[in-house]
C-alpha cells in the first residue's frame, strides 16, 4: 500500500521554531514529527510514502538521504507554488506514479488511528474516499462532517460557526482514496480538498467517513506540540533525557523533554518543558510549559514560562522573565 504524506506548509503557527526547520521535522521526543506519522503507516501495511513538499524541502532529503524512513521507501514530490491540499495530493501522487488506491496522511496530526481499519471500511463500503473522523469539543477550527447510518457523508461544512456546526465530528486528516478521485481535481492551480474535491464527492454520493475513535492530535502550535511530548511521557517522573545530553545533578525535571546533546546546568528546574538537540540552559533557570529550540542558550538566572518559544540559535540574556513571548519574531535570516 501506498501513501501521500502532506508536509509542505510554513508551519506559520509555530514560528519560531519554524524559521530554520519544518515543523514536520521538528522532533517529538527525540523522534522527527514525520517519521512518527510514517513509522504509524508503516504498522498498517503501507510500503511506500511520497512526501509532498514546498517549505524547505532540501531539509527532508538530508534527513532521509538513503530514501527510508521508519522501514518505508520515500519519494518526494516538490512544489514550485502552493497547489493547496487537493492539488498537492494530485501532484505529489502523479510524481510517484500511483495508480491504486491510496492512503493520504497530514504530516501534522499524531494519531493512532487503525489504518487498516478505516481501508476495509473503504473497501467495503465501495467508496471512491473515505474520511478518518474524530470527536472534538469545539469544532469550528475543522471541516465538520455529517454522515448518515451506513457512513456515507451527507455533508462537508468546512469551519462552520461553533453554534452552526451540525456535529462535533470532524475531518481528523487521514484519507482512503481511490485513483479516481485525482481526476476530479484540476493539475496546476491550487485545489482545497475540504473545499472542493470533498464536496464534490458528496453530490456524486460516493464519499464516506469512520469515526476512527483514537488518539488524535493536531501537532502544529506550540501548545499542541507541547502536548505531542508531554501525551508519551509518564504522568510522574522527570520525563525523557536524550542518552547525549548533560543534566547537572542539581538540575530538577518533571514530565520534561531534553534533547540530543543539550546542557542542563545546575539548580534549573524544568517542568512541562522542551529543550530542543543541541540548547544550553546556565544555572539556576526556570522553564515552565515552553519551548527552547535547537542550539539556543538561556542565559542564568531566567524564567520561562507560559508558551515562551525561543527560536534556533536565540541567545536569552542572564535573568530574563518571559512569559507567552516568541523569539525572535522574525526570521532573522530572511531578505
Amino acid at each position: 500500500m501506498k501513501a501521500v504524506v502532506l508536509v509542505g506548509g510554513f508551519g506559520t503557527r509555530l514560528r519560531p521554531l519554524t524559521f530554520t526547520t519544518p515543523k514536520n521535522l521538528l522532533p517529538v521526543v527525540h523522534v522527527p514529527m514525520v517519521e512518527r506519522v510514517v513509522s504509524h503507516l508503516a504498522e498498517h501495511g503501507v510500503t511506500d510514502a511520497v512526501l509532498s513538499l514546498g517549505y524547505k524541502p532540501d531539509t527532508f532529503l538530508a534527513a532521509y538521504p538513503d530514501g527510508m524512513c521508519a522501514g518505508v521507501r520515500l519519494a518526494y514530490a516538490v512544489e514550485d507554488e502552493p497547489l493547496d491540499t487537493a492539488g498537492a495530493i494530485r501532484f505529489a501522487a502523479g510524481e510517484a506514479g500511483i495508480d491504486e488506491r491510496f492512503v493520504v496522511v497530514n504530516g501534522d496530526i499524531l494519531t493512532d488511528v487503525d489504518v487498516t481499519r478505516l481501508v476495509r471500511f473503504h473497501d467495503a463500503s465501495g467508496a471512491e474516499a473515505t474520511i478518518d473522523l474524530h470527536e472534538v469539543e469545539d469544532p469550528s477550527r475543522f471541516g465538520v462532517v455529517v454522515t448518515d447510518v451506513a457512513g456515507q457523508v451527507e455533508a462537508f461544512i468546512e469551519k462552520p460557526d461553533r453554534e452552526d456546526a451540525p456535529s462535533n465530528l470532524i475531518n481528523a486528516g487521514t484519507y482512503v482514496f481511490e485513483p479516481s478521485v485525482l481526476g476530479r481535481i484540476d493539475a496546476g492551480r491550487p485545489v482545497s480538498v475540504e473545499r472542493e474535491t470533498f464536496p464534490a464527492l458528496v453530490d456524486a454520493g460516493t464519499l464516506f467517513a469512520l469515526d476512527g475513535d483514537a488518539y488524535w492530535l493536531d501537532a502544529g502550535t506550540p501548545e499542541t506540540y507541547l502536548q505531542a511530548g508531554l501525551d508519551l511521557l509518564p504522568a510522574d517522573g522527570p520525563g525523557s533525557v536524550h542518552e547525549t545530553a548533560s543534566v547537572a545533578d542539581s538540575a530538577h525535571l518533571e514530565r520534561s523533554v531534553v534533547g540530543a546533546g543539550a546542557t542542563i546546568g545546575e539548580d534549573v528546574t524544568l517542568t512541562e518543558a522542551i529543550v530542543l538537540d543541541g540548547a544550553t540552559v546556565e544555572s539556576g533557570t526556570r522553564i515552565h510549559r515552553s519551548i527552547v529550540g535547537p542550539g539556543a542558550t538561556i542565559r542564568s538566572g531566567g524564567e520561562l514560562l507560559d508558551l515562551t518559544v525561543i527560536g534556533d540559535g536565540a541567545d536569552i540574556e542572564p535573568d530574563a522573565r518571559l512569559r507567552g513571548e516568541r523569539i525572535p519574531l522574525e526570521d532573522p535570516d530572511a531578505g
